[in-house]
């Protein structure tokens, strides 16, 4: 008992001795614990370097910078069984945040940026995606984004200007880029920037986007416009399905005025032979109105409750085409009807999220003869008044399919879900394992893909690819990365229709590899 009786003892005098501070101690944590300090300021960037070598290249001396669009397209890219390419490539894509504690957070600007060359190609000029050659000095910094994002109540918010036009029901401004590439549409028919203002509200379990964009101004005065207007609606149903529903519509009065360069936009456009679009021959002066229906569904989209994660889309086209006549009407001359699917099932076999097996199915119709009869039966996106601004890079490919990983060389086999209007039905099948869990992934790969019409001479086959990847994450974010793949052309490139004219018989077999370093630094 004596032991006890001391320590009672020993805790009476030393409380009595403290008692007279209880009171401060008392008030000091009675107070909230202070937040970190808010940066009204902040800074982020993406860096991006990475060697290249393949054997596809464009046959113009002009395109040395941007090249984007269908292997074999009007971008003169061909491939060599003699000529290969060996190339470095650079991007720094910086983003700056400013949110005033003024207007108590509630309103942010955005901007970000883009700087892109490939080494050593030109100094002492002016334009984008160049600007490494030895002295450097060129003017080549690109502008991505300027918006201002106003909060003006619980869980509202409004986008203000040139933003992420992306077609997800996430905010992408919130939201990893990589989520945005699996969830909606996947960016597979808007997944670009543009001007407009879109206004978002959310609720515990559900999101509601309504956005305007100005695709095309063109004369102030005219009304020679194109303009999109979007309303998506999305909800959890259960902790792991989720579902969505969407419109789009796009006004488009341009009649080809603006796009890209001396290429143009819109249905009859130059624009359409380089992004591997289908374009609308014969057609002259033009008004038209086209629209989107879609529904998306997501069960487990974040690979968290369950080892089985399955996600798809449903999206169909349509709308009209008005042909000005000879007394200066617009009537009908072709009404558009197309649709595209997709269905995409991963199994996570292990304890990471790299640790999965992954199926991904996609399938749109196409026309077998163009607009002759009044009517394309094909998929429109928007690929048909950006370069690019529909961007499916998530399937896994690197050739059939385009790929993420790239700087000024944005090429494929199939780089729209239209393939050109022939339509398509193709996947992909990749293994995917942490070797080192959270340090080294390898990956391999398995894609194939039909055209669901043939083209005239040629056949339905576009081709194989095998592919693979070894990834080195030497911290959060930071990455070395060697990639490569290998694709067997198959006779749907034995068409004049879809291969430059002056090639005799079938194109070399596309292959690529390259060694990449990335880092997203907050």
């Amino acid at each position: 008992m004596k032991p006890i009786f001391t320590m009672i003892m020993v805790a009476f005098i030393s409380w009595q001795a403290t008692a007279q501070d209880l009171p401060n101690a008392i008030s000091y944590f009675d107070k909230p614990v202070p937040k970190k300090a808010d940066k009204e300021f902040q800074f982020l960037a993406y860096f991006y370097n990475q060697a290249v070598s393949s054997n596809f290249y464009p046959t113009n001396d002009f395109l040395k910078g941007q090249i984007i669009g269908r292997l074999f397209g009007q971008n003169t890219t061909t491939t060599s069984d003699t000529v290969s390419t060996f190339y470095f490539e650079q991007r720094l894509l910086p983003f700056f945040i400013y949110q005033p504690k003024l207007f108590d957070g509630r309103v942010i600007l955005r901007s970000s940026f883009e700087i892109d060359w490939t080494w050593g190609d030109v100094a002492y000029g002016t334009g984008g995606n160049f600007g490494s050659a030895v002295s450097s000095d060129q003017v080549n910094i690109q502008t991505q984004n300027v918006e201002l994002e106003i909060l003006p109540g619980a869980r509202w918010a409004i986008n203000l200007g040139l933003q992420r036009m992306f077609d997800s029901p996430f905010n992408p401004y919130r939201t990893f880029f990589d989520k945005m590439t699996y969830t909606g549409y996947r960016l597979a028919y808007w997944g670009t920037d543009g001007v407009g203002i879109s206004i978002r509200k959310d609720w515990d379990f559900a999101q509601l986007k309504a956005s305007y964009f100005q695709l095309y101004e063109n004369n102030v005065q005219e009304k020679d416009d194109v303009v999109m207007y979007e309303l998506m609606y999305s909800r959890f149903l259960t902790p792991k399905l989720h579902v969505g529903v969407s419109s789009h519509y796009v006004n488009d009065r341009a009649n080809g005025e603006g796009g890209p360069s001396i290429l143009g936009q819109g249905l009859n456009a130059t624009l359409n032979d380089y992004n591997g679009t289908f374009r609308f021959r014969g057609l002259g002066n033009y008004m038209a109105d086209i629209g989107w229906l879609g529904a998306f569904f997501h069960w487990n989209e974040d690979q968290m409750l369950d080892h089985w994660l399955v996600s798809g889309f449903v999206n169909y086209n349509f709308g009209n085409v008005r042909e000005q006549q000879d007394n200066g009407d617009f009537d009908k001359a072709v009404t558009l009807g197309g649709l595209a699917a997709n269905l995409r099932t991963v199994y996570r076999y292990g304890q990471t999220a790299n640790d999965h097996v992954s199926i991904d199915l996609i399938y749109s119709t196409g026309d077998d003869n163009g607009i002759a009869d009044g009517k394309y039966s094909g998929v429109v996106t928007g690929n048909t008044w950006g370069s690019p601004a529909s961007i499916f890079i998530s399937s896994g490919a690197y050739i059939l399919f385009p790929h993420g990983n790239v700087v000024n060389r944005f090429n494929a086999a199939v780089t729209d879900l239209s393939n050109i209007g022939y339509g398509l039905f193709g996947g992909t099948v990749n293994f995917s394992r942490d070797l080192i869990p959270h340090r080294l992934t390898g990956k391999v790969g398995l894609a194939h893909a039909l055209s669901n019409v043939a083209p005239r001479n040629g056949g339905k086959t576009i081709g194989t690819e095998f592919n693979g990847k070894l990834s080195y994450a030497f911290g959060p974010f930071m990455n070395l990365e060697l990639h490569g793949a290998y694709m067997t052309l198959g006779d749907f490139y034995d068409s004049s229709q879809v291969i430059p004219e002056d090639t005799e018989g079938r194109p070399i077999n596309p292959w690529t590899a390259f060694m990449v370093f990335k880092w997203l630094m907050f």
